[in-house]
């Protein structure tokens, strides 16, 4: 695919002095300014990013990267970076979507995977403290093989840490039982950005709105430097009831789960997929294999040529958006939801009388039971998707998800507004999960593809102004669990109007230098905020 002109990657520096005296706190070994660790740093995993990166680009890297090995030397690294007036942006895996991570001022990348201990269990009390570097996966391994389960499954499990979730408000694919990450939190370590180590008060709940933990959960490392948290555990369910049930449409499908809800029920997952994504869900394999087959094999109405010709020509299918669209949106599927429910958890018997009024529920709806089987096949691949998108961008294409959230007597009239927008700029599917008694989360995924890559960067600029003006205009989130970085900052200030005002405030008394992770929810300069993601080219 051509692509735009390159321009040599010029790296910012910063002063001998900062770089020798944190090489004498840390260690030579933790103090880089390799190239490939510049360029391993320099971005995420946010689509635009990816689309500059195809073209040869890189725009944001750092000037050095630090692996402090404790709480003690991340204070250190904050303080010496201050006095020298360097940023500093705090860095998990790398996986997040948003730009979060983008060092837009160069400066400091803070990796933080070397704060990966288990600081202690206590199963009495059900409370685990942890590190924020250590990665989701490992940490659910352990609790499980001590009886415990923390709750929080994001798709991104494999791939993403502790600190990640907190600081992006992330939430797992069984929030509807346990809640997202600010729901499990007790209490939160974290050095200022005077490198003062601070910690909030242990909480009985949830974190309260107002609350010190509250601010620093989803700031993204712009008020300071998350260094362990305190988080509820559960013993492991005992029991599982899975049940999958195909709805005539996607109101249909709503109104069943906002039932459940409001019935008090709390299945741990709920997932209703619109008619595209129902055919994916449906046709999908036991591996995570190449999406332009995925998508092919989804489509059963065509002849086996003409779906061997679609895996190989997907941009070019892609460049005419409006047609994919409506003739996808003629087969008959029907919308699939997914519901499970596990018993062994606090609450007793609970689980069972949901498993048994949820199918009464559904069928009040007009659904048809499809059985234990689609649920199981997502239960057992429920983390496969985000290994599918790479084969779009080796071919030239390019895909993102965007999530928002709105009241239940909002959703339905989102979904349709948004779709409608995108329809002749990308190809649109999308699933609604996160439910919650007063609404939930649609989950948008949409691919595209322009004739180069200079095209496909003002393509998806296009789309994703397009669906955040309908987002923004019908009163819902700009984000549910994403976070905000640097793509979605723009719109935040939008949706806050006269509260972004508070947001500067705040950021102006916790870190008056501007240096933490500057640029991110538009706050601290670095172009974002107003500025269009045209500027950061």
């Amino acid at each position: 695919m051509p692509g735009m002109p390159a321009p040599a990657t010029v790296f910012p520096e910063l002063p001998a002095s900062l770089l020798s005296a944190l090489r004498a706190k840390l260690g030579e070994e933790h103090v880089s300014t390799r190239e490939e660790d510049l360029l391993a740093c320099s971005r995420d995993m946010w689509p635009r990013s990816l689309i500059r990166q195809r073209a040869g680009a890189i725009e944001h890297p750092p000037a050095a990267v630090v692996w402090p090995g404790d709480e003690a030397q991340v204070a250190e690294v904050v303080r010496l970076a201050g006095a020298h007036g360097a940023p500093v942006v705090p860095f998990g895996a790398g996986s997040g979507v948003c730009g979060g991570t983008l060092p837009v001022r160069g400066g400091l990348i803070l990796d933080l995977k070397r704060l990966d201990r288990i600081l202690a269990l206590d199963e009495r009390d059900r409370l685990l403290e942890v590190e924020v570097g250590v990665m989701g996966e490992v940490l659910e391994r352990e609790l499980v093989r001590r009886g415990f389960s923390l709750g929080h499954f994001p798709s991104s499990i494999l791939c993403s840490t502790v600190g990640g979730w907190l600081a992006g408000r992330s939430a797992g694919q069984c929030s509807s039982r346990f809640g997202k990450i600010e729901d499990i939190v007790r209490s939160l370590r974290w050095v200022d950005a005077a490198g003062r180590v601070r910690e909030t008060c242990l909480r009985p709940c949830g974190v309260s709105p107002g609350s010190l933990d509250a601010l620093l959960l989803g700031s993204e490392g712009t008020l300071g430097v998350l260094t362990s948290a305190r988080l509820a555990v559960w013993p492991l369910a005992r029991e599982r009831w899975l049940r999958a049930f195909r709805f005539p449409d996607v109101d249909a499908g709503l109104r069943a789960m906002a039932g459940m809800l409001r019935a008090g029920l709390r299945p741990s997952v709920l997932r209703l997929y619109d008619e595209f994504d129902t055919l994916l869900a449906r046709s999908g394999k036991d591996d995570a294999g190449d999406p332009r087959e995925s998508l092919s094999a989804s489509l059963p109405a065509l002849a086996l040529p003409a779906r061997a010709l679609l895996a190989r020509s997907l941009p070019m299918v892609l460049r005419a958006p409006r047609l994919l669209n409506r003739v996808t949106g003629l087969l008959p599927t029907g919308c699939l939801l997914v519901v499970i429910v596990e018993g062994g958890l606090a609450g007793g018997q609970a689980w069972r009388l949901a498993a048994e009024r949820i199918p009464a529920l559904c069928v009040r709806e007009g659904a048809s039971d499809a059985g234990e089987g689609p649920a199981l096949h997502w239960w057992k691949n429920r983390y496969a998707i985000s290994y599918k998108q790479s084969g779009l961008f080796s071919a030239g294409a390019f895909v993102d998800t965007m999530e928002v959230a709105a009241t239940w007597d909002r959703l339905p009239r989102l979904y349709r507004a948004v779709r409608k927008a995108l329809e002749p700029l990308a190809f649109v599917m999308a699933h609604f999960s996160h439910a919650y008694r007063e609404g939930g989360s649609i989950y948008f995924t949409f691919a595209g593809a322009a004739e180069d890559d200079a095209g496909a960067a003002v393509l998806y600029d296009r789309i994703w102004d397009a669906a955040q003006a309908v987002v923004l205009s019908a009163g819902a989130t700009v984000s549910h669990h994403h976070g905000v970085g640097f793509s979605k900052a723009r719109y935040l200030v939008r949706q806050l109007g006269p509260a972004q005002a508070l947001a500067e405030h705040l950021k102006a008394s916790l870190d008056p230098a501007g240096s933490m992770n500057p640029g991110k929810l538009g706050l601290g300069g670095g172009g974002a905020g107003e500025a269009h993601h045209g500027q950061a080219r």
